[in-house]
């Protein structure tokens, strides 16, 4: 039996700021650029130069005129190559989602990266997937 899944946390949240510090504890995050999450993650940027791309905060830029949503799923590709079967081993099963509920679309879209299992939480919804199969 594995440890602990892979998890990936993305936020889509602008205001989630303050509570970046204690989302990066459980895993990496992607975090959309807002001045208060740019502020949160220039924090933990400082407090803690050892985290990785693997570990830690990556801040990424809205397209203008996207919805949380559309953020998310631009956003999947560049996700999955940083955390996926090609740059991790073992590549992330879990994808965390804050700032944006699960619809039919994010659905389609994550099923293209393998992800078959989807629950709403209280902030947005988690996805899960089978270990990716390498080679």
């Amino acid at each position: 039996m594995p440890n602990a899944d892979y998890c990936v946390f993305v936020v889509v949240d602008g205001e989630f700021g303050s509570r970046l510090s204690e989302l990066v504890q459980g895993g990496p995050v992607w975090i959309i650029d807002s001045p208060a999450n740019r502020t949160a993650a220039q924090r933990i940027w400082t407090e803690h130069p050892e985290y990785s791309e693997l570990d830690g905060v990556t801040v990424f830029r809205p397209v203008d005129g996207y919805s949380r949503e559309d953020a998310l799923i631009y956003e999947l590709g560049t996700i999955d190559l940083h955390h996926g079967a090609h740059a991790a081993n073992p590549p992330y099963t879990v994808i965390e989602v804050l700032g944006t509920p699960v619809s039919k679309r994010i659905k389609t879209e994550l099923s293209q990266f393998g992800f078959n299992e989807f629950r709403g939480t209280a902030a947005g919804f988690r996805a899960v997937r089978p270990m990716p199969g390498i080679g």
